[in-house]
């Protein structure tokens, strides 16, 4: 894919192996960029680290958007505050939800009659929904466009990397000593559909002691390092558990979060 590329696959006359798959931006959308964030496993914090992405990339000007691609396990409308009434449609586009500073948010949960309705669908299902959320919303101008992706390598997965135009993804994972095996499903996945890896991204790598500031490694050594050199990975960063990120989180209010460690988080990923 181009470095130019614009995402909107009908108006290009490039010759590109990944248009038969790619799904139809939006007409009213133009978004710059487009990045992945995955694990290979469940409960690492996915989520925690596209909110924090996402976040940082509009402190720095950027008009950002996030969708939420675990169509099953949504949360990123609960971090960011959003609700269902804030979505309309105008018969032919979906309009996405707004955070309080500007953030374009679409999420499962936005389209349930209530956040704790089970979605109970079936595979083709969820990829439709997938595609639907990049083709139906009107997302307008986006700068960085950021999709959390579910965890594993299965059939939802597969359509965002087939249907999106991923300009690359960023691998989460935590410091467990199988994470060498978690890391390499989604390595070799990226690998086969030819998606760039940004780089990984070490979450609940320590807790900070609140009287003296000593890190206590609650998980054991970290196994990060090891795993980026096989696989020629940028360490993004190596982040602590830390309980007021949680209960920003909970209240919808994790655009307010700020801490010396996510501000050295943000100069590591500033030239995603």
């Amino acid at each position: 894919m181009s470095q130019e590329c614009n995402h909107d696959c009908e108006s290009c006359q490039q010759e590109c192996d990944e248009r038969s798959f790619l799904a139809p931006v939006n007409k009213h959308s133009h978004i710059k960029k487009v990045i992945g964030v995955v694990s290979g496993k469940g409960g690492v914090g996915k989520s925690s680290i596209t909110s924090m992405l996402a976040s940082i990339k509009q402190r720095e000007g950027n008009q950002v958007a996030v969708l939420d691609g675990d169509i099953t396990g949504p949360s990123i409308a609960k971090v960011f505050g959003v609700e269902s009434t804030q979505i309309y449609s105008n018969g032919e586009e979906i309009f996405p939800a707004q955070t309080e500073y500007g953030m374009k948010i679409m999420s499962t949960n936005l389209l349930l009659e209530s956040a704790e309705d089970p979605v109970v669908w079936r595979g083709p299902i969820l990829a439709g929904m997938i595609k639907q959320f990049w083709s139906d919303v009107r997302w307008g101008e986006v700068d960085y466009m950021f999709v959390d992706m579910p965890p594993g390598t299965g059939d939802v997965p597969l359509t965002i990397f087939q249907s999106l135009p991923l300009d690359g993804i960023v691998i989460v994972t935590s410091p467990q000593e199988l994470v060498s095996m978690i890391v390499s499903k989604a390595v070799n996945m990226a690998k086969q559909m030819n998606i760039p890896i940004l780089g990984i991204v070490e979450n609940m790598s320590y807790i900070s002691c609140p009287d003296c500031g000593k890190k206590i490694y609650v998980f054991g050594e970290s196994h990060v390092e090891d795993v980026a050199k096989k696989y020629e990975l940028n360490i993004l960063g190596q982040l602590p558990m830390d309980s007021e990120f949680v209960r920003l989180s909970d209240m919808g209010m994790i655009e307010d979060y700020t801490s010396d460690w996510l501000e050295e988080f943000a100069v590591n990923v500033k030239d995603i």
